[in-house]
């Protein structure tokens, strides 16, 4: 296992449309699909947003959809290995909290999952992810 995928990665995969997803999908052909992994944080946030739309729909069609969405989900993540917040995690967690790095919580427990294995995060959000000290990161969506 080499590389992470940031949630935004995830979710290129996911929609299968677009340049973005072209290029990603042929950077990754390069490599074994044993080389990716996801984390349990970026299901975590995926199935915050269906739970979300679920709660929200306002008719029938809206909460089919929403559940097709949670199971098209739950299917997504079924095709990678899905790495835990571990103790290892969270003890980084809890490090870079303490020295103040300002990013999100959830992007910050990514962060510590990559860091604990030693892997590279896959991301577009470069902005925030470059506070983390020591963080390997690569953008394999947008254009060099």
């Amino acid at each position: 296992m080499k590389y992470l995928l940031d949630t935004d990665h995830i979710s290129c995969i996911q929609r299968r449309s677009r340049q973005d997803f072209q290029r990603l999908k042929s950077r990754m052909a390069r490599y074994s699909s044993q080389d990716f992994a996801l984390s349990i944080i970026s299901f975590h946030e995926q199935t915050l947003g269906a739970h979300t739309f679920i709660n929200r729909a306002k008719n029938n069609a809206e909460i089919l959809k929403g559940y097709t969405l949670l199971r098209e989900i739950l299917q997504d993540f079924s095709k990678f290995p899905v790495l835990a917040f571990d103790e290892k995690a969270l003890m980084i967690f809890e490090r870079l909290q303490k020295k103040k790095v300002r990013i999100g919580t959830m992007d910050l427990k990514i962060a510590s999952i990559a860091l604990s294995r030693d892997l590279v995060l896959l991301t577009r959000n470069d902005q925030d992810f470059i506070k983390v000290p020591d963080l390997k990161m690569e953008d394999w969506i947008s254009e060099v």
